[in-house]
């Protein structure tokens, strides 16, 4: 599920999977979080990695924040983020935070309404327990418990009943500024399909959508758990079909509704082969 060691022999005690209590916990620094990221960005842009890889003092505020609340509230969770990198968990059977405190920089430090708060739980060899991913622009809040479902602001939620990907919607993001191996022939494939794609900037906020039922199929290039899992058990628990089943780190994720699942993964059956 990510680039962590497993620890499948071990067990996790009562105190670490009280996901009602956790829960509670998330939703209240997504509450905190969305109201931050509503207000206008301040301080400076500065560059990561590359020109497209960007961060705000927003981003690291809120996972300084973040961090703070959890470590207070369980003190034996890790902890792994965008900004701040690791905290190990204080014992090796603890399960571990991830969290991107604003999925979509670059969009939101250009003044665009489409970016998210992710959080999630895992258990110590990634296996997702919790996941939420915010929508502060929308007022939408996408949560799920493993084995419980996806709910929206609450709500139940399952993924489109649709059995084609003709006339339906297709979410996609780019690697940073680049298309990801494999990308193009699959808009080219779907194109073909009457398929109508679209590039977001939010890799957390375009999987929760499947999870809505609004879009059929969504895909990354390349999985990383602190923008990835959380919306992954969002969508699973809503039904939607993840290839592969258990995603890997670095690694290209497709989720699709159900019904357009075999069409999906024959097509990028198709275009991996080739």
């Amino acid at each position: 599920m990510n680039d962590r060691d497993p620890h499948p022999d071990q067990d996790l005690n009562d105190d670490d999977l009280d996901l009602d209590r956790a829960l509670t916990v998330a939703t209240d620094l997504a509450a905190w979080a969305s109201e931050a990221i509503r207000r206008p960005p301040g301080g400076e842009v500065r560059e990561k990695a590359s020109p497209a890889d960007i961060v705000t003092q927003t981003d690291e505020t809120i996972e300084a924040h973040v961090r703070s609340v959890l470590r207070t509230a369980f003190p034996t969770h890790g902890i792994e983020g965008e900004e701040y990198g690791t905290h190990e968990p204080a014992t090796p059977n603890a399960p571990y935070w991830v969290v991107d405190p604003v999925d979509g920089t670059t969009n939101y430090a250009h003044g665009i309404g489409w970016c998210s708060f992710s959080l999630g739980l895992a258990a110590p060899d990634g296996t997702p327990l919790l996941g939420l991913v915010a929508d502060p622009w929308r007022g939408e809040t996408f949560t799920a418990i493993q084995g419980r479902g996806a709910h929206l602001n609450g709500t139940p939620i399952r993924a489109a009943t649709h059995t084609t990907l003709t006339g339906h919607v297709f979410l996609t993001e780019w690697a940073a500024h680049a298309h990801w191996p494999g990308l193009d022939a699959l808009l080219a494939a779907l194109s073909a399909r009457h398929c109508t794609a679209r590039v977001m900037g939010s890799t957390a906020l375009s999987l929760a959508q499947v999870a809505a039922g609004r879009a059929t199929v969504a895909a990354i290039g390349e999985f990383h758990a602190v923008d990835g899992l959380p919306a992954y058990l969002i969508a699973t628990e809503a039904g939607a079909v993840a290839l592969p089943r258990v995603p890997a780190y670095d690694e290209p994720l497709l989720l699709s509704a159900p019904g357009a699942a075999e069409e999906m993964a024959e097509l990028w059956r198709t275009i991996t082969s080739n």
